[in-house]
């Protein structure tokens, strides 16, 4: 694909139990709602998304058309997303493999992200591009987290 290569692995605590977020993970409302400047989800199947997504990297601002694959899962465990996007800024393809791990009440999530990009986007340079996918995974499971709790509160409210 040419252009910039970018790495990144990134960590997010929850302070729930695994089981509780892996179900919420699976859930395509909560990834329509958390997906970062998502302006259209669709759901193409089981797994399949498309989504039109606003980003912000520097200078350049875009609207990106997403394909989102949800594959090789292992529940509660891990899972992989493959992303590819497209906009007039440039183009994408990640491979992201989410892992989940048990800590005491908690949940740790890594993420291992290879990314291509390639266009206009791609000479934001390489920090640029980090920080701002550091602060899209940090936005995405922080609405994560906020929407799991809303609706285990919302739960627990309705069976009083």
């Amino acid at each position: 694909m040419g252009g910039e290569s970018l790495k990144i692995d990134y960590a997010y605590t929850f302070g729930l139990p695994r089981s509780i977020v892996w179900k919420y993970l699976m859930m395509e409302e909560i990834l329509r709602k958390s997906l970062p400047g998502c302006k259209t989800f669709i759901v193409r199947k089981e797994g399949v998304y498309e989504a039109e997504v606003e980003i912000n990297a520097g200078p350049f601002h875009d609207v990106i058309k997403l394909e989102i694959i949800r594959k090789q899962e292992k529940p509660p465990a891990f899972f992989q997303l493959h992303l590819k996007g497209k906009g007039q800024a440039g183009k994408m393809n990640c491979h992201t493999d989410v892992f989940l791990k048990t800590m005491q009440n908690s949940t740790k999530i890594i993420c291992k992200t290879d990314t291509e990009i390639s266009g206009a986007i791609a000479m934001v340079g390489q920090r640029v591009l980090e920080s701002t996918a550091n602060k899209g995974l940090d936005s995405f499971f922080q609405t994560v987290e906020k929407e799991i709790r809303k609706s285990l509160y919302q739960l627990k409210r309705g069976g009083r």
